[in-house]
Formats: C-alpha cells, sequence, structure tokens
C-alpha cells in the first residue's frame, strides 16, 4: 500500500512534469542547519529552459538556487518527511498538504487550489495587463473615463500607475514572499498607487495606506469600501514616525520629500521588512556638506550640476546603507522623465545578515569623496560615516 509521503511525492512530480505545478512550501525543519527555518519552490523560465528555483529561507538570510526540474525534484524529494514535516503543494488543480509525525502516520490532504489557475510559462500568450483601464476604482479616483480611456491630463498618471504595477509584479516573483502579506504605503495621497498594490497583490495582502491628510483618508476609504477592496484595503491618517508596524513584510514610501525617505527606509528596516520600494524626492540635505573633489571643482562651481551631484550623492549612499542592512538593491529610472521629473526608484530585497564590513568601507569611501559627515538613514541606523 502506498504510503502518503509516497502520494505526495508522485503528486509533486506530476505536477512538475504536466507544468501544473504553482508553488511548493515545506516547513517544520528538523534538520542540522540551525538557522534554517523553510524552502519555498517556484517554476522559473530561464534563457537555457524551465527550472525550479528553490530559495532556503534562513533567519537572517535567503539563499536561492535555480536546477533542472529532474535535479531539483531529486534534492527535494529526500527532505520531504525527514528534514521538513510539513508540506504544501499548490498546482492548477488542488492544494496538497502532507504532515507527517515522526514514529507515526502521515497525513494527506487535498482541497482546491486557492486561486484561479495560472496561464502556462511561455512565450507566445498575450500578456495581461497589471491594471486593467477599465478598474472601476480608477474613474472614482478619477483617473479615467467610464470607457477606461485616461481623463484629460491624467494619461502620464495612469502610465505611472501601470508601471508601478508592472515592477512590483516583478518584485514579487523574485522575493518569493508568500500570503498573508502586511503592506504598508507611506504618503498614499490620493491613493493612485495604493490602490494598485492592492489590485496586484490581491486578497492575500493587507495593504494600508497611511496618509496625514484626513481628507483624503475618508476620500480613499470610501473608494476602498465602494469597489470591494475592504477590509484588505484600508487608510489611515498618520505619519512616518508615528505609524505602528507590526508583522511588516513590504514597505512603500513614494515621493517622500528630502530625509522623509530615509525616516521611511529606516522604519521598514527596524521593522524587518524584506521588501521595501522608495522614490526619492527633493534631495536636499547634502547639498550644504557637499565638498566637490578636485577634478570636480570647476564643474560643480554651476548649481545646477551642485544640485544634480547632491541627488546622486545622497541616493547612491542610501543604496550602499541599503547593502550593509542586509538588503540587495537596484536603482534605476521606473518611469520616463516625459511622465515625471522625480523618476527614481530604489528597490531593496532582504537577502543577507546586516554589517558585512567590505559593505561599510565601500560607504565610508563614497562620503569622504565627497566630504559628507552626516547622512539622515546613515544616523538612523546607527552607521558612523567618519
Amino acid at each position: 500500500m502506498v504510503d502518503a509521503r509516497e502520494q505526495f511525492c508522485a503528486q509533486l512530480r506530476a505536477a512538475v512534469h504536466s507544468a501544473t505545478f504553482l508553488k511548493l512550501t515545506l516547513g517544520r525543519y528538523r534538520g542540522s542547519e540551525p538557522t534554517l527555518k523553510n524552502l519555498l519552490v517556484r517554476p522559473v523560465e530561464l534563457k537555457s529552459g524551465p527550472h525550479l528555483s528553490l530559495v532556503w529561507r534562513h533567519a537572517t538570510q535567503d539563499v536561492t538556487k535555480n536546477h533542472p526540474p529532474e535535479a531539483a525534484l531529486n534534492i527535494i524529494e529526500p527532505l520531504i518527511g525527514a528534514g521538513f514535516l510539513d508540506a504544501h503543494l499548490f498546482t492548477n488543480e488542488a492544494k496538497i498538504q502532507l504532515a507527517c509525525h515522526p514514529g507515526g502516520k502521515s497525513k494527506l490532504t487535498t482541497s482546491k487550489p486557492p486561486t484561479e489557475p495560472r496561464a502556462k510559462i511561455g512565450h507566445d500568450h498575450v500578456k495581461a495587463r497589471p491594471i486593467p483601464p477599465d478598474a472601476s476604482w480608477l474613474r472614482t479616483l478619477g483617473v479615467t473615463t467610464g470607457s477606461g480611456r485616461p481623463e484629460e491630463g491624467m494619461a502620464a498618471k495612469f502610465r505611472q500607475i501601470e508601471k508601478f504595477a508592472e515592477i512590483l509584479q516583478h518584485l514579487m516573483a523574485e522575493t518569493n514572499l508568500t500570503a498573508p502579506l502586511e503592506v504598508v504605503d507611506m504618503g498614499a495621497g490620493k491613493g493612485y498607487l495604493t490602490f494598485a498594490i492592492a489590485t496586484v497583490l490581491g486578497k492575500g495582502a493587507h495593504v494600508r495606506g497611511v496618509e496625514a491628510r484626513s481628507e483624503l483618508v475618508a476620500l480613499c476609504n470610501a473608494a476602498a469600501q465602494e469597489h470591494g477592496f475592504a477590509p484588505e484595503l484600508e487608510f489611515t491618517a498618520g505619519t512616518i514616525a508615528d505609524t505602528p508596524l507590526d508583522n511588516l513584510d513590504i514597505l512603500i514610501a513614494l515621493h517622500a520629500c528630502d530625509t522623509a525617505t530615509d525616516d521611511a527606509l529606516a522604519r521598514g528596516i527596524d521593522a524587518g521588512a524584506n521588501l521595501l520600494i522608495v522614490a526619492p524626492c527633493c534631495q536636499k540635505e547634502l547639498r550644504r556638506q557637499l565638498q566637490a573633489p578636485p577634478v570636480l571643482a570647476g564643474a560643480l562651481k554651476h548649481g545646477i550640476f551642485q544640485e544634480r551631484q547632491a541627488e546622486f550623492v545622497t541616493d547612491a549612499l542610501r543604496a550602499e546603507l541599503l547593502e550593509w542592512a542586509g538588503y540587495r538593491t537596484k536603482a534605476f529610472e521606473f518611469i520616463s522623465t516625459e511622465h515625471t521629473a522625480k523618476n527614481l526608484m530604489i528597490t531593496a530585497i532582504k537577502t543577507h545578515a546586516r554589517g558585512d564590513e567590505a559593505r561599510a568601507a565601500r560607504v565610508r569611501e563614497l562620503a569622504a569623496f565627497y566630504g559628507i559627515k552626516k547622512h539622515a538613514l546613515a544616523r538612523q541606523l546607527g552607521f558612523l560615516l567618519v
């Protein structure tokens, strides 16, 4: 008679080979590695063909390794019921759970899938838009008309919403975060991007938009109720400094002015967020400190160059400090300058332990090159620049 573990492994293999496999999570680790918590497995499409991405989640870092399907299965199967006592398999057809008991019987349960079936990975299907132009909340917030076309003067805003949603989708694929998620959008404003976050992440995330202006909080909460987003999406009155960040997974702060970006990043890091997304704005803090290196002295006598250099140094130090704090960081132009001049985005995914000395040295060398002795994020992280 086939036991529960063998049935589970057979269903896992069948799902992988039939391309109905969505993800696998292994928990209740009982092996010899003291920091290992669980293992997450997802399908990925690489240039060399289909692979399985194995994310070994430790207490302070994630280690990701991609393997061809058969090689991955040969790694995973011996761990099921041995190193890991719980296994959850998600396919297009079912959710299958295996609970193993040392010295006792294992239990296999099957239920309906938690989400709609996913399309097969490939290059010949039409890519779905992350934010449908006819989404009802876009009309309520004044972004689009009833026909789904942008309102006059809102085309750039709609493109920004779409682009942000695409970026968030890609980041979620990189992080391997799983529901339930706790997400906070600092400085939500009129809620355009906060609603986009809730649309992309769906019912598996509790999204909170924080905004200081009470009239905008009321407007956005009414829209969330009207369009069926509540209670997973809510807006609260508050500031970066006074907002509780319990069990935080993702922190977002777009266009927080000057050192408010640093405040948001520091709060997210302290709360242990796995993903940080910021779009800095009005980087003024370092301009008065900036001392031009001799080779740049002539160029930086011009105010416009000095301003741009101060922006660069501010955000470059932010990116390096995030690396030191345990995050894999990217800085890029997230939307064309024809849509908004404030188009730099910094994203950070928690991947490694904080405090690497080589990274610390890079931060200090960059600061010293420009004569920078104070930086808001460094101060809040307890990092000494000199």
